[in-house]
């Protein structure tokens, strides 16, 4: 294992320890700061956002995992090849089931789902923690929903912006609320999260099959 791997792992570790929404939360922010949406970030990006999430990694580490995903030569990272290696490695089964769920809510085809379309679909049953009966399916739900939802304090749905006629819910104009939007790699971050929890292939497809009616 090279210095770029060990640090990914090390990360992975970190990300992990913060619980199954981790992997998630980590990725949610770089792509936030990622202002200029060019999809890369240089070392010391990398290093300032690690560090305002707790999250340690030296000049030299940085460097080096900005080298290994540095896809154009331009001396940054490839973002989203980053939070991929970042992912814990799944199982062709389980990367399967997840791209069937996220291809089932994604009607249109365009790679993007809402918050309102995952609420009318999700079941939370098979959930481990509703099985061990840690939390109940209402629970469950609502963690899921807030893995996605940007609201704030006050309820609100993120900032204003304009509306999304396909999503279904009330997302009416600039005044109102916006409907949040989900990604495959988002959704992606959230299980592969849920998936290091998980031991076997089969109690983790069987897991997602009856959450999302496959």
């Amino acid at each position: 294992m090279d210095a770029a791997d060990a640090t990914v792992e090390k990360l992975r570790e970190q990300c992990l320890a913060r619980g199954a929404s981790g992997i998630q939360g980590l990725a949610r922010f770089f792509r936030r700061l990622d202002r200029d949406r060019n999809r890369s970030l240089d070392a010391a990006e990398l290093q300032r956002g690690l560090a305002e999430l707790g999250m340690a990694l030296g000049e030299a580490e940085a460097q080096a995992v900005c080298r290994r995903w540095d896809r154009d030569g331009s001396g940054t990272l490839d973002l989203e090849e980053f939070l991929r290696a970042l992912r814990p490695p799944m199982s062709h089964a389980r990367e399967a089931v997840i791209a069937a769920a996220f291809a089932k809510l994604d009607r249109s085809g365009d790679g993007v789902v809402t918050v309102e379309d995952l609420r009318g679909v999700y079941s939370g049953r098979a959930h481990p923690k509703v099985r061990s009966g840690e939390w109940t399916e209402e629970e469950v739900l609502r963690h899921f929903l807030d893995s996605f939802d940007s609201s704030d304090k006050d309820g609100q749905v993120g900032p204003p912006r304009p509306s999304f006629p396909h999503c279904g819910c009330p997302c009416l104009g600039p005044s109102q609320p916006v409907c949040p939007q989900v990604t495959l790699a988002e959704f992606q971050d959230y299980y592969s999260g849920v998936s290091a929890s998980v031991d076997t292939d089969e109690e983790f497809v069987s897991m997602v099959t009856r959450a999302w009616g496959l």
